[in-house]
């Protein structure tokens, strides 16, 4: 009777440690996923970004140094999107990219500032049309920002709750922390405003 129990609860054992790695394993790849949503849009966004400066430069000639940090910033936050897309789960990758990401946006915001002293530049049709898709996929990233965001806090949030936690730690560092991507300064929490 007693090595039933024991196998019983061997059995028990096993069968909770199987569900809680599967359910760890979907919940990282929620994240991973979610990330590749973030990826897409912080492609586009630096797709566009060249275009917009190649075409500001003709009217802001006097602008260089301005124009250079913005295609500096979006050259550092195009690598660190690299780096974090090979391993999103890396926390010092995402902490990377949401620093890159962080100076970029406030290059840009400078950039639209310094661009309210040109009217010629506010009234060309093509520069309206980058700024809008610009605009319209900062919005997108801050979406998928947060869902991003969301999916990591459900897979940390599950990772360390006890016995989770336990079997997470058997499994060394295929379970590591979860970094949110967080925009680390408040000027750059504001989308730029792109109004022409």
């Amino acid at each position: 009777m007693g090595t039933f129990l024991f196998l019983g609860i061997a059995a028990l054992i096993v069968v909770l440690a199987i569900s809680v790695y599967n359910r760890l394993i979907t919940l990282r790849n929620r994240f991973k996923n979610a990330f590749a949503q973030i990826d897409v849009q912080l492609q586009r966004r630096h797709d566009l970004i060249p275009n917009l400066v190649e075409a500001a430069r003709a009217y802001m000639a006097h602008e260089k140094d301005t124009l250079s940090r913005v295609t500096e910033a979006r050259n550092q936050a195009e690598s660190a999107r690299q780096a974090a897309r090979s391993k999103p789960d890396d926390a010092g990758a995402i902490a990377g990219l949401g620093r890159a990401e962080s100076v970029l946006s406030g290059s840009l915001a400078n950039f639209l500032a310094v661009s309210e002293n040109y009217p010629d530049l506010k009234a060309n049709q093509s520069i309206a049309e980058l700024m809008e898709e610009l605009s319209s996929t900062e919005n997108r990233v801050g979406f998928a920002r947060q869902a991003f965001n969301d999916a990591v806090m459900d897979y940390n949030t599950y990772r360390e709750q006890v016995p989770n936690n336990l079997v997470a730690a058997m499994f060394g560092s295929t379970f590591q922390h979860a970094e949110l991507l967080e925009i680390e300064t408040p000027e750059a929490r504001k989308a730029p405003k792109v109004q022409f």
